[in-house]
């Protein structure tokens, strides 16, 4: 085989740069195109509902502002597919600003078509953080007391909603502390990834981010100030973790703390076979062994290993520079063990112990010492590269799914090796995790098996493109994914779910379904809060309580 081309190489080198966005996190009206852009919609075409409602608004007395020109950002989001007009967007500097605004709202009643979403660093993937002709609230803006860290026996923080992780690490750590789970992305806020889950690979050691919470204060779809713990407020407060922004906006959280190390030890290594790679995964969750888990699917990657020199060190350099990993199919472990200087000599003898029961290919590993900063924030550097090469804003169709374990063989066959055959246009990320690790009292949905698989399809497209890496093919992929994961009755949950009709979300939901349905009523019973999810509309949630009221006594008669 001859030399790649230059051109091949940059390509390879640009697909590098994507690979390496790894992260989480974290909306759509009705009839509105993909790839719509309203962001010039005129206000002389809103509807007089609406229209009336909006100048009701500047009557309220706020710390903040409300901005009603000059708004287009609110229309887009990191998965810049869904482009859809506010009318207004608040910028609160307290609490009462946000509930203010959505109890005025809720005094209008069915006169007010008005809704309203929570956006924070807009990371949200399909429109979710978006309203159509409603209101967004800059949660960025919300000022508060600072980031306050209470050491102890049960040491925590409190942080605003509209607060970056990446902040709480940097000030939890002037105490030698730091959160427990982590997404692979800092740049969120608290009240956006706590609203879906927050996973990244330390969740089957803590669980994820929504286990790891102590207290919330929510803002209610009826504007009420609420605070809420597992003792307080409990279904609120089970509501809210996991529960897609519909029963109130999180304007406060306690996040439960740790003694935070100083370094990390980072290994890879890859796998040729799928059932080697996972059971050893599956290995490493059972026990007490790393402290971060994660995996990778790399499909036909020319010099891969060449790529990852720039981080880290060969065990076995001349071997590993004879690997070719171009036509071929190969599953990355990655792993961290954490650890303090002075503990230096004995976290090599037990790393060095557990690698030994591995089965990964000897020649392919890496290995890493970095700070603790330094590892938890590696997405980040990417995101800088890849914004310097105009590829940070272009549409990114993501598809996240949690899979059974017991199904995970029979997807991986389909999928990669029939699905997904020539390449990716991002990276795949798989991984297992404990079960008994979540806690089931909230409103986030998973399998039904003790441990399942993350599957995160992590997919840019590239603008104008028609061929295999245009949005498109990209979708049309993610589609026949799905289909594959129904017809075959894995019993797949979607994780930052996305579906376009409430029959979708009552099959996601499964037998939570009623419980998610009771909880809106009675928190957000008008449905002003997050629209963008597509699961109540508007107005119509008081209509379908009372269908099924009726079915009901229908039945009991």
């Amino acid at each position: 085989m001859g030399s790649p081309s230059s051109a091949s190489i940059r390509q390879n080198n640009l697909l590098f740069l994507i690979f390496i966005m790894i992260f989480f996190f974290y909306y759509i009206p009705d009839k509105i195109s993909l790839c719509s852009n309203q962001s010039s919609v005129n206000p002389s075409v809103i509807p007089y509902k609406i229209s009336s409602s909006i100048s009701s608004l500047e009557t309220l007395k706020l710390d903040g502002y409300f901005s009603f020109d000059d708004i287009d950002y609110a229309a887009k989001d990191f998965g810049n597919m869904y482009h859809v007009l506010p009318s207004a967007v608040l910028h609160p500097k307290s609490v009462s600003d946000i509930s203010n605004t959505i109890k005025h709202i809720f005094k209008m009643g069915s006169t007010s078509q008005l809704t309203v979403a929570a956006r924070g660093h807009s990371h949200s993937l399909q429109g979710q953080a978006q309203a159509h002709q409603g209101i967004v609230i800059n949660m960025e803006s919300l000022q508060g007391p600072k980031l306050q860290v209470h050491t102890g026996e049960l040491p925590y923080v409190d942080a605003s909603g509209g607060e970056l992780w990446i902040n709480i690490l940097q000030e939890t750590l002037k105490y030698g502390l730091a959160p427990k789970s982590w997404t692979d992305y800092l740049h969120l806020t608290v009240g956006g990834t706590l609203s879906n889950a927050g996973i990244s690979g330390q969740a089957f050691k803590h669980g994820p981010q929504i286990n790891n919470i102590y207290q919330l204060e929510v803002v209610t779809g009826k504007g009420e100030v609420v605070t809420c713990s597992e003792k307080q407020n409990v279904e609120l407060f089970y509501g809210v973790l996991g529960g897609l922004g519909q029963f109130g906006i999180i304007t406060r959280a306690r996040i439960s703390l740790e003694p935070a190390p100083k370094k990390v030890k980072w290994i890879r290594a890859l796998y040729d076979e799928f059932s080697k790679f996972s059971n050893d995964q599956e290995h490493l969750i059972s026990k007490n062994s790393f402290d971060y888990i994660e995996g990778l699917v790399i499909i036909n990657r020319t010099g891969l290993l060449n790529n990852w020199r720039s981080s880290f060190n060969p065990k076995e350099p001349l071997q590993a520079s004879q690997f070719i990993s171009e036509g071929k199919i190969l599953y990355c472990l990655e792993i961290a063990k954490y650890f303090n200087p002075n503990e230096s000599d004995v976290m090599s003898q037990e790393t060095e112990s557990l690698l030994s029961e591995l089965s990964y290919i000897p020649s392919t590993l890496f290995l890493s010492e970095v700070s603790y900063v330094e590892f938890l924030d590696r997405v980040h550097q990417s995101e800088i590269k890849l914004r310097a090469k105009g590829l940070w804003e272009i549409p990114h169709p993501w598809l996240n799914l949690l899979v059974p374990k017991n199904k995970i063989f029979e997807f991986a066959q389909e999928v990669f090796g029939n699905i997904l055959t020539d390449n990716s246009n991002g990276p795949i990320l798989i991984y297992p995790v404990n079960k008994s690790k979540w806690d089931n009292r909230t409103s986030l949905v998973t399998p039904e098996e003790d441990t399942f698989y993350l599957v995160a399809f992590l997919s840019s497209a590239m603008p104008s493109s028609t061929g295999r890496d245009g949005l498109f093919h990209i979708l049309a992929q993610n589609k026949r994914i799905l289909g594959f994961c129904s017809s075959a009755s894995l019993g797949a949950k979607q994780y930052l779910p996305h579906y376009s009709t409430q029959e979708e979300w009552q099959a996601h939901f499964g037998p939570k379904w009623e419980v998610f349905v009771a909880r809106k009523s009675t928190y957000d019973p008008m449905a002003i809060l997050a629209p963008g999810q597509r699961i109540f509309r508007r107005n119509n949630l008081h209509m379908m309580l009372a269908s099924r009221s009726r079915l009901i006594s229908g039945k009991e008669s």
